[in-house]
């Protein structure tokens, strides 16, 4: 017997249940293991000895369609530009049209004025569309869940329509209310028999639009977790050159074999993992580390597909191609941290769970109850169809997406963007904030941090000596230096020492810049006593130390890292106020993990960790009963963001980190993290009140209901009541503000990071 791993695309899933109910029906299955995630619409499945086809059988006998993921290869062949998304095309359309035929109805039907002769009948022809093709996805959904013996949102939604559009049917052709003169009549508290007077189609109407618009909403915001993943795609190069026989030849990368040799140009990308074989350069690899620093590659050496040569020239032999790159498995990775992310149950489907089946009984117990005490058939009917209507979700519908609507609108405008609803749950029990280090807590940028020039010689001096050789080069080191110096004057000639450093020809004279043992082994310069100290301890601080020195005389040293944002010290002290334990995450040494944790204020630290390891240590955090927040930039990071509770990313990192979390600041200030866990909550806060008053209303009106004396015009109002509600509550999210950084915030003392030159 053997094992295998499936994974399925799942379509046709309306709420959370939708997917529990899809995992319960595959783990029948003998032998089968499966998971089932709703916001990325993908089953994961592990058994033995079973076919794609007879798990493809198992969902589609549950109601909902499967099938096999198209191959990677050809997602990235795919045009330029963002799919077509069709059920997202088809809901945006069913929405645009149904508001247009609803509008009218809700006019003529609230204002008495506008009601001349016959008008409920015109009523009547704009509405049939809207309760029967508008609310079709509800009532299918519907039926798919009666058939397994549940009820969900969608169960309640589906029964509010067809009641307010059935008794309007009947009021219209039975009840007098189709009679020439019909006005809607308007009391808190009705007669038991006036409701075959009435007709209620704007409650049909306009509870299918606000369903339909949150939906719409809903969909947008989880069709781009699938952004992550081709943000991963698109990072790899489309072409490659390949050598054959010694002739250059443009081919694309989907037809590099293992053994091809490939050349690499400065500025081009690696277009697969391999060896290098001929020639010396320095690798960019901050896209899948995201550390700054470039890594010096020669004969021998390993490099990674997607990766920038931003040296010299290499060739390159393929050892890894397709599904076995790096590349590859770290797309897995991401992809197996968001199916195990835990399942989000939205809080209207937790409620509607218990609340539909408990208004349906009561619906039927007030029909049968009024039958039985002598009632008339059409005041039980009344009855009945009042107890169904004043439990339709209007407000229940509108409290999610009114509150996201005005929560997200705010944080745009702070420069905060919230993925969707499902974000919010975690944002209140979130309890330790994991911080990547480069490009999140420092700049992610090299500069000079440090000058100690040798006695006689000016710091003016030393850096313009030091600039004028290192203009030459296009090392991040090499810049750095120059952008420091006020004056450079170009070297008359230029010569790069691959991973020691350069030389020229500088006014007559021979300056040498690099590594200092570089200095003292190849050209017999040796740094005072003084100078060898500092640059010990500047390079135990993770510094990157480059010793300069001119026609044999050691002129001084220049240390170059990555610096602290002015802001991130602060920003960890307000998330220590927010109840969250901070924690420094990098990939880079544990001498330069620490001295930029001790400058901001971080105690716990976990240094040298690679994207799988970054990928561990949230999950042990999790293990260890912690709720996490996860903030990077890299695509390193992605998969960590993906597998946190709340993924965070700062808006200068890469397309997959943005894709792969869930809150983006865009402005990469640590400070607008603090805002936008506040700003979370806040939402959250505001979605779970705007839950319990639409509840509110509409329950404490049920008895009355029941007892036949509430008029469904009344349900209706109560509804309207209630939205009007909670559209104001969320519209309180506007006054949301940001704390302003504190006036002595100052810029902090340089952070030091390794690098390798």
């Amino acid at each position: 017997m053997s094992a295998v791993d499936v994974e399925l695309d799942i379509t046709g899933m309306t709420c959370a249940s939708c997917a529990m109910r899809i995992e319960r029906k595959l783990n029948k299955l003998p032998g089968v293991e499966a998971t089932v995630n709703y916001a990325t619409e993908k089953a994961r499945v592990r058994g033995e000895d079973v076919d794609s086809a007879t798990l493809i059988a198992a969902v589609e006998s549950a109601g909902y369609q499967a099938a096999l993921p198209a191959p990677p290869v050809a997602e990235a062949a795919d045009e330029p530009g963002t799919p077509v998304d069709r059920d997202l095309v088809s809901l945006r359309q069913r929405l645009l049209i149904s508001t247009a035929l609803s509008v009218p109805v809700a006019v003529l039907s609230m204002v008495p004025v506008l009601q001349f002769e016959y008008w409920q009948w015109l009523s009547l022809t704009l509405t049939a569309p809207v309760a029967v093709w508008g609310a079709w996805p509800f009532h299918r959904a519907a039926a798919v869940n009666a058939r397994h013996g549940a009820a969900t949102m969608d169960t309640l939604i589906s029964v509010g329509v067809i009641a307010a559009f059935g008794w309007s049917l009947y009021a219209l052709f039975f009840g007098g209310a189709g009679m020439a003169g019909m006005t809607m009549t308007f009391t808190l508290i009705g007669t038991p028999r006036a409701g075959g007077h009435e007709v209620y189609l704007e409650v049909a109407a306009l509870v299918t639009v606000f369903i339909l618009a949150g939906r719409y909403a809903e969909a947008r915001a989880r069709k781009s977790s699938s952004e992550a993943l081709r943000a991963l795609l698109e990072l790899g190069a489309k072409d490659a050159v390949k050598l054959v026989d010694g002739v250059e030849q443009r081919v694309p990368v989907s037809q590099l074999i293992v053994g091809d040799a490939v050349l690499v140009r400065p500025g081009e990308k690696i277009p697969s993992d391999g060896l290098v074989i001929d020639g010396s350069s320095a690798i960019d690899a901050s896209m899948l580390t995201g550390e700054s620093a470039p890594v010096e590659v020669g004969v021998g050496s390993r490099v990674v597909g997607a990766t920038v040569n931003v040296g010299g020239r290499l060739t390159v032999e393929i050892s890894r191609v397709g599904a076995d790159t790096e590349l590859a498995r770290m797309r897995r990775l991401m992809e197996e941290a968001q199916t195990g992310k835990a399942r989000v149950q939205r809080l209207a489907d937790r409620v509607s769970g218990i609340f539909v089946p408990i208004v349906i009984l009561l619906a039927i117990a007030a029909f049968v109850g009024w039958l039985l005490i002598g009632g008339s058939m059409e005041l039980a009917f009344t009855a009945a169809v009042a107890t169904l209507i004043i439990a339709c979700p209007c407000a229940l519908g509108l409290a999610t997406p009114t509150a996201l609507l005005v929560g997200t609108g705010r944080g745009s405008q702070l420069g905060i963007l919230i993925r969707g609803p499902q974000v919010l749950e975690q944002t209140r029990k979130v309890d330790t904030i994991v911080l990547d280090k480069t490009g999140t807590v420092t700049t992610g940028i090299m500069a000079v941090t440090a000058v100690h020039p040798s006695p006689g010689v000016t710091r003016e001096e030393l850096l313009a000596a030091a600039a004028a050789v290192e203009s030459g080069s296009e090392h991040p080191v090499a810049r750095a230096i120059v952008a420091e110096s006020v004056t450079v004057a170009p070297a008359e000639t230029f010569n790069s020492h691959a991973g020691f450093g350069v030389q020229g020809m500088v006014a007559g004279s021979l300056v040498v810049a690099g590594r200092p043992s570089w200095l003292q082994e190849q050209w017999g310069i040796h740094p005072t006593t003084r100078l060898q100290h500092d640059a010990d301890a500047l390079q135990t601080g993770g510094a990157t130390v480059v010793a300069i020195g001119r026609d044999g005389t050691h002129l001084g040293i220049v240390a170059v890292a990555d610096t602290v944002k002015a802001t991130s010290a602060e920003a960890v002290a307000r998330f220590r106020a927010l109840g969250m334990t901070p924690v420094l995450l990098t990939g880079d040494n544990d001498g330069a993990a620490r001295e930029i944790a001790r400058q901001v204020g971080i105690d716990q630290v976990h240094a040298g960790v690679t994207p799988a390891g970054k990928l561990d240590v949230v999950r042990q955090l999790q293990s260890d009963g912690r709720v996490v927040v996860m903030v990077g930039d890299g695509v390193n990071d992605a998969a960590a963001l993906a597998a946190a509770d709340l993924g965070l990313a700062m808006g200068g990192g890469t397309d997959a980190a943005i894709a792969a979390s869930d809150i983006t600041v865009v402005s990469g200030d640590l400070l607008v993290v603090a805002d936008a866990i506040r700003l979370a909550r806040r939402t959250l806060g505001t979605i779970k009140g705007n839950l319990f008053w639409a509840f509110a209303y509409n329950v404490a009106a049920i008895p009355v209901a029941m007892a036949g004396l509430l008029n469904p015009l009344v349900a209706a109002a109560a509804m309207a009541l209630s939205s009007v509600f909670v559209v104001t509550n969320s519209l309180r999210l506007r006054g949301f503000r940001p704390i302003p950084a504190s006036s002595t915030t100052a810029t902090p003392e340089p952070a030091r990071v390794s690098a390798r030159v």
